[in-house]
């Protein structure tokens, strides 16, 4: 049978979904119905019931989901069941940030090594990572299992240290410097573009000024 195509929007509200499960599980809430989770996401339940019934459904009419199901089932969905060991390349401001983001250890993301062209900090720790030069990367992908990376550095040197990961086995990129990577079709990438987001929140503060002055 042939696997079904999940549109991108779909995936995009997945990690919400997770989130805010997440929260009623921690408060002990056994069940929610998708009205319930409506009024948390400001989504649809119309638009809630047809993203889970692209998975299963998840759900029995007139009962709601069970939460904690729920959260795992999202979670198998987004690779969760399983460790992601990552890299980062670039010790600066945002790379040494990532390190410290100990949610992500949580959800099952180990930063494993940390990587800058700058002397300057190598042997520094972060979050008891220690920064290395960028020639010890290739060995250190291949012998710790490394799966993901993360690229906090210029464009300039983006497009050749992604070259150079895939050559490495690396499966996924998780891309802040604002260029796009040509990769092959295998290597997924999740590009973050900060100023983008910046942007957006900018016209929905004019859109929202605009409205309510006409």
């Amino acid at each position: 049978m042939e696997e079904k195509e999940i549109s991108q929007a779909v995936i995009g509200r997945l990690p919400r979904y997770f989130r805010y499960l997440s929260e009623l599980k921690y408060a002990g809430i056994e069940r929610v119905s998708s009205q319930e989770l409506s009024d948390i996401m400001k989504v649809t339940a119309s638009q809630i019931r047809q993203d889970f019934n692209n998975f299963g459904g998840f759900g029995q009419q007139g009962y709601g989901y069970n939460v904690e199901f729920l959260h795992n089932e999202i979670g198998k969905i987004l690779g969760l069941d399983r460790t992601h060991h990552l890299i980062i390349i670039g010790a600066g401001n945002l790379g040494q940030a990532l390190a410290n983001y100990v949610n992500f250890e949580r959800r099952g993301f180990l930063f494993r090594g940390l990587f800058d062209n700058n002397s300057e900090l190598h042997g520094k720790k972060i979050w008891g990572i220690e920064v290395q030069p960028m020639e010890n990367m290739e060995v250190f992908v291949k012998e710790n299992n490394i799966d993901i990376a993360v690229l906090t550095i210029p464009k300039t040197e983006a497009v050749t240290v992604a070259e150079q990961l895939v050559e490495y086995g690396i499966k996924g990129i998780w891309n802040f410097a604002h260029v796009d990577l040509n990769v092959p079709e295998n290597i997924q990438v999740e590009n973050v573009h900060l100023s983008d987001s910046l942007m957006k929140l900018s016209y929905n503060i004019s859109r929202f000024e605009s409205d309510n002055t006409k």
